[in-house]
């Protein structure tokens, strides 16, 4: 166990200042990720070092589309998550403390990981698969000290977490890949065990930080999926991220609790996209249809195909300089 960052002490209890539950604990309790305890008055996490998940992936596959196209990331995970996703495809990792009431991992120290990111010629080290937030003393201390060894660090959340959070590791956050996950209250309240304001409160403070933001919707049938909804959420993208920010819209496939529900039909991912572009946003990508037009890159001013994609591979990159070779329009992103 490794002391927590971000914590008051409150007479025996203790308060959480990682993420927007701001979870109050009991002595001898957790707060609502499982993997934070209450320990005599002091607030552990049970997860630090303690890695369910490590492996080298494209930078495209979590989606990254904008920062260093075509690189390899480490991705890195502990058990745990501060959401209760019903739609969850890492549910078995994830909801592992509450569902199996179990912790598992492997000891994998920081030092380790930013060892194995060189070994395999990664250009950054990714937080992913669970949510780095509720593995903050891990991902601070790994961050750091990929830092000093010239790597870069990328975070894949649902953007609960606190402006004290973020303003810890802003200076080692390069860039973030935040899930919005829809755009009602209710959504977020029934389907995620969550709220969305503090949601979109991370973007926008991400966004001033001047941290890289990309955003990702999975889209779910009868559940966000109204053109009405997704209007929102380009609408929130264009006007308070930039309409230079990637968004990507992703199809369901049925996991966990919504088992019930059908995968999302191939035609409303496009009308989605189509939603985006003409909202005015710049760069929409549509997910999980490999060989769809929607995973490339175009130029928004002269329509040049720039970035070639087939799933997460990079099969052709035009951009130099970051800019378009045919027109000269700088294309937004982190490039090589």
């Amino acid at each position: 166990m490794k002391e927590a960052m971000l914590y008051e002490k409150l007479d025996g209890q203790v308060k959480c200042g990682l993420c927007a539950h701001r979870c109050t604990i009991m002595e001898g309790k957790r707060g609502i990720c499982g993997v934070r305890e209450n320990v005599h008055g002091k607030l552990y996490s049970l997860v630090y070092g303690k890695a369910i998940a490590s492996h080298a992936d494209p930078i495209e596959k979590k989606p990254f589309f904008h920062f260093y196209p075509g690189s390899n990331s480490f991705s890195i995970a502990t058990v745990g998550c501060n959401f209760r996703c019903k739609h969850c495809q890492n549910y078995d990792i994830s909801q592992m403390p509450r569902d199996q009431n179990k912790i598992n991992g492997r000891d994998l120290s920081p030092a380790e990981v930013v060892e194995l990111s060189l070994s395999y010629n990664c250009n950054s080290i990714s937080y992913t698969y669970t949510e780095p937030t509720i593995f903050f003393e891990y991902a601070y201390d790994t961050a750091k000290l990929a830092k000093e060894k010239g790597l870069c660090n990328t975070f894949v959340t649902n953007g609960y977490m606190t402006k004290e959070a973020l303003n810890t590791i802003k200076r080692y956050l390069d860039a973030a890949n935040v899930d919005l996950k829809g755009f009602t209250e209710k959504f977020y309240r029934e389907i995620c065990g969550a709220r969305l304001e503090p949601v979109l409160d991370t973007l926008k403070r991400m966004k001033k930080l001047g941290i890289w933001v990309e955003v990702t919707t999975l889209v779910i049938p009868t559940l966000n999926d109204s053109k009405e909804e997704l209007q929102q959420i380009a609408e929130f993208i264009k006007n308070e991220l930039g309409k230079g920010t990637p968004w990507h819209v992703s199809r369901f496939s049925p996991a966990y609790k919504l088992t019930h529900l059908n995968s999302t039909p191939i035609e409303t991912l496009l009308k989605a996209r189509e939603v985006g572009l003409n909202a005015g946003l710049r760069y929409v990508y549509t997910g999980n249809i490999p060989g769809d037009e929607g995973e490339n890159t175009y130029c928004y001013n002269c329509k040049e195909l720039l970035i070639r994609r087939y799933g997460f591979e990079v099969l052709e990159n035009k951009i130099k300089d970051s800019r378009c070779p045919n027109c000269g329009v700088k294309i937004d992103g982190v490039f090589e």
